[in-house]
Formats: C-alpha cells, structure tokens, sequence
C-alpha cells in the first residue's frame, strides 16, 4: 500500500515512478549525475504499440531530463533475424519522433568482449561446458521448492572447459551438443541462477558477424554486459524482467564497481484489448497470410497503425494517460482510438466523400452550370484555410440519407421534405426514379436559389443537412474499412482456443464505387489526413495493384464498438 501511494504522490509531482527513481540518483549525483538509457530490440519481427510504450519511456526520459538513450539491436540468434527488421524499426523510432543520433550499436558488437568475458569465467571456475540436452537441462532444473540437481558436467576442469568452449566455436559440436552454464547455485530460489546457459552452437549466418561465430550469448548474459560496454546508465524493461534482475546484476558485476554500473528498473508492459503482442503469434499470422503483411492496418504494429492513418502525437498521448506503474493491466482499445479521434480532429482536413451513392437530380437547376462553393478545411485550425468544391445540376448523397416511407424523427431527405446541403443550397425531393426490381435509381428535387450558404436566405433553417459530390466532377474511389482484429476482448486468456480462431471475420470490409470531391483526390498523398464529413477519418493507402484511389479508414467518428458490446 506504501510502495502505492508513493507511486501517486509522485504522479501529482508530474513524474511517474521511474522518473522519480532516475530524478533521485541524479539528484544523488550517481555514475557522475550521467544518464544514458537504452532501446534494445531484437530484430526478429516489426514493432508493435508495445514496443511504443518502451521507446516512449527510453528515449522520452532522456529527452526529459537532458540525458542520451542508445538504439542497440539485440542480435544474438541470428536465426530469427532479419536486415529487413532493423530497417523497419528505425524507421518507426523515427516516425514517433525519436532519434539516437550517432548512438546506434549491436549486442554482436560486443561478441568478442563477450565471448573473453566468458573464458575468464571458465578459468575462475566460474563457468562450465555441459554435454545434456535441453531436455535434461530443463528436467534437472527443480522446482521453486524443490533445488535442481547438478550437472554431471559441472565440476570439469578448467582446462577440458576452455578445449571445449573454443572447439564449439570452431564449429566442431553440432547444435544443441553443448552449452556453456555459468556455475551458481543450483540450490537458489531464484530459478535463473540455476546454472543459467550463457552461451549455445547456432551454425547459421548472422546478417552482421557472418560465419565468423559459431556459438552466441544468451539475452541474460548478453544484456547487462552490453549496457555496461556502451556506459548505459538506467536499464529500464517490463515486469516480466523482474526474476532476471538479480541475474542481470550478477553478471554485470563482473565487470562493473562501485564506480559505474547500470541498474535495472522495471515498469507494467501494454496490454491492448481485442489484439495480441506476442511477436511470435504476429509473425504467424504474417507467414499464414492471415493478414496483408507487418503493416496490415489491422496489426497492432507500429507500421500499421501509422499506415492506417494513426498519428505519431496520438500515440504518445495514449502512453502519457495509461502511465507507467508496477502493476499489469489490459488498456482499453477505445482509449487508444480516443486518443486518435482527438488528435485527428485537430490535424484533418474536412471532405466531402459519399459511401454508398444514389444521384439526385435537381431539375430546376441549369444543365451547363457550375458553381464553386467554399469549404472549411478544418474549423478546429484557423490557420487551415477553405478549398473549393464544385456544385452541379447532379450530385450524389449517401442512400441511406433518403427514405421513401420515413419515420418520424428521419430529417434527412424524404418525397416532400427539404434538406440543406452542406455549403451549397435547400432542396425539396418531388419524386424517385426505380428500376425493375424496385430499387431507387434517381431522386429528382428542385433547388431554393436564395438559400445558397452566405446569401442573406442561407439562414432560413431546415432539420436536416446532408454532404453531397457533385456528379460530373466526382472522383471513384476504394475504400477498406477496418476494425477490431479479434472479436474476443482478451485473446491471450483464452487459453483453451486458438488465437487464430478468434479472429474477427469482419476486420476487413471492403467498399468500391465511393464518390469523391476532386480536392481529396489532388492531395490524396500518403500520410494526409481526412475527415470525410459525417462519416469519419481515412488516410490514402500507400499502395495498390492500380492506379485507383484506396483510402483506408482510420477510425469512425464515433466509437460504436463500446456502445455495441455493451448493449
């Protein structure tokens, strides 16, 4: 309760707890009042919005308090890693508005340290080489109450040790013949200081190093000695690092003194509702082609989000509000779209888009004109200025704004009831056109010429008023409307089902034949955004297998899905 209500003190001090931490040791004037954090990923798949909450915290603490903050990619199994990964990851670092300036580095940077580093363990009897298997390593491990059993291995000499561990990286032993364990206590209550494997044969070529290694550090033994090789100050990492800490701080004391050494500090990871972040189950629904790739605008990645049209601001603003504290939670998906509806309102630039058209005709309007009315690109910006719009004798409006037999609260356009069109003039529906199966074709309406928008008869008011494309300059368009991409709240605690089962058929909806003003199509460059009026945010798409216009739909206006779960 303690440690609970210090977090909330220091929260209304406007620093969350590990700030606080950071603040006092410089206060303190530890590692000479230096800090240096560090952003550390593996390049083994693209980043995710839970990655966004780490480089929030990593670089935005050294932004904060005039520190420095490394990009270092974990690159120690080269098997799952990719060129590919790394150029992707800093161009999302990028995007959010960070930058490491020449601080980029590589655990196989450090593989030669690292690797001497292991042979004066072995020659401090610090370390072994062990012939078992995985499997037999696992079982001799223990439980939490019972201690583990040692290694038949374990009391080898220095010198078959230091024979094996050199001819490993030779190449001579196949992979999974032999490991290097450091020797610690197979009694400890810590799991992890159950003679932990520092080093495993992998004989495949690394996207850096090439063939040059034949055997690669394990994450724990790697981690610390590389935030201590590049002076990292504060290691900060998620919850699930906790039990490793003391592992961390056991091999970092090899080398580090009271002088200098890193320390860890650990915060609550983002858990999202209705999505997954477990990298491994990402890269499956990649490679099963249950998704349109890493930057899917459904995937939870850091590439498809920004290719669904969030916003780097939006993001970092849904980081500030759930914070960083020492206790899980699952984050609320409607927070995260609350916090792009904000920003997008304030950045968008207002259209006119019709979804699902049907053309009214106004008959008393002249064939051959065509007037241009003004359009406020965003009344949130007075800076954002108007476009033009064109307006002729035929537009198109949404079906669903016209009803033949409509109830009574129905103020859209109906057989003798007036609508305003949004910038333009008041029109009166005086008939329908159907085809043979009874379907409206066409509407046909007469226009009040003295209603147009700022004409002294604009102010004459009606209930309802409707955006609209004129005809003859209308633009197609695709559009991709997305949504949740699991229809299931939690789908990691769904631990009885397949995730890929609960996968949301209707993630996808795609509508083609979308009427567009001219000016979205001249500025329909990748990255702008859009509000199309009464409808909701889209961005172009980046690609298509044409010359056609694809947006996709960032966000509705609204969030309906809240509002329909909770019915």
């Amino acid at each position: 309760m303690a440690e609970k209500e210090t977090e909330e003190t220091n929260e209304s001090k406007g620093l969350n707890f590990v700030e606080q931490l950071v603040f006092d040791d410089l206060q303190a004037g530890k590692n000479g009042g230096r800090l240096n954090t560090r952003f550390p990923p593996e390049p083994n798949g693209y980043l995710h919005i839970g990655h966004a909450k780490a480089i929030c915290m990593d670089f935005g603490i050294a932004e904060k308090f005039g520190g420095t903050c490394n990009l270092r990619f974990d690159d120690t199994n080269p098997v799952k890693e990719d060129v590919e990964y790394v150029d992707s990851i800093r161009e999302d670092i990028h995007w959010l508005g960070f930058d490491w300036g020449d601080r980029e580095y590589y655990a196989s940077d450090y593989f030669p340290q690292l690797f001497d580093l292991a042979v004066r363990m072995i020659r401090e009897g610090k370390a072994y080489v062990d012939d078992q298997t995985s499997e037999q390593i696992a079982a001799q491990k223990g439980t939490p109450t019972e201690p583990g059993q040692e290694s038949p291995y374990r009391n080898r000499s220095v010198e078959e040790n230091l024979d094996l561990f050199e001819r490993m990286n030779k190449g001579e032993f196949e992979e999974g013949a032999r490991v290097l364990r450091a020797k610690i206590d197979m009694a400890s209550d810590n799991m992890h200081f159950r003679d932990p494997i520092m080093y495993r044969i992998i004989k495949h070529p690394h996207h850096r190093t090439g063939t040059k290694w034949n055997v690669y550090p394990m994450y724990d033994f790697a981690h610390g000695q590389s935030d201590y090789f590049e002076g990292v100050t504060h290691s900060i990492c998620t919850l699930e690092f906790v039990p490793h800490r003391p592992l961390y701080e056991y091999f970092v004391k090899e080398l580090a003194d009271e002088s200098y050494c890193p320390r860890q500090i650990e915060f609550n990871r983002l858990n999202l509702t209705y999505t997954v972040m477990s990298k491994r189950k990402l890269l499956q629904l990649v490679k099963e082609g249950l998704v349109d790739g890493w930057d899917d605008p459904r995937m939870p990645t850091i590439s498809g989000m920004r290719r669904r049209g969030y916003t780097p601001k939006s993001i970092r603003n849904f980081m500030d509000r759930i914070g960083y504290t020492k206790y899980e939670a699952l984050n609320s998906m409607s927070l995260l779209e609350h916090a792009v509806r904000e920003d997008l309102n304030a950045v968008s630039t207002r259209v006119m888009a019709v979804m699902n058209p049907v053309k009214v005709v106004i008959t008393n309007y002249p064939e051959d004109m065509v007037e241009t009315v003004s359009m406020e690109n965003n009344p949130e910006d007075s800076t954002a200025g108007s476009h033009e719009m064109p307006f002729s004798r035929e537009i198109y409006i949404e079906r669903d704004d016209f009803m033949e037999n409509p109830p009574k609260k129905f103020f859209r356009l109906a057989p003798d009831k007036e609508v305003r069109l949004k910038g333009a003039y008041i029109i009166k529906c005086t008939g329908v056109k159907k085809d043979a199966d009874g379907n409206v074709e066409e509407i046909y309406c007469t226009y009040d010429p003295d209603t147009r928008s700022g004409l002294p008869g604009s102010m004459r008011k009606v209930k309802g008023t409707l955006h609209w494309v004129s005809a003859r300059h209308a633009v197609d368009a695709t559009a991709r409307l997305y949504d949740r991409l699991f229809e299931v709240e939690n789908p990691a605690a769904e631990t009885d089902r397949d995730f890929r089962e609960m996968l949301n058929p209707d993630s996808l909806k795609i509508q083609e034949g979308i009427k567009l003003e001219p000016y979205i199509a001249q500025h329909a460059v990748p990255g702008t955004h859009f509000q199309f009026q009464r409808i909701g945010y889209f961005t172009p798409d980046k690609s298509s297998a044409s010359d056609a216009l694809v947006f996709n739909r960032t966000i509705a206006l609204k969030d309906s899905w809240e509002k329909e779960k909770n019915k």
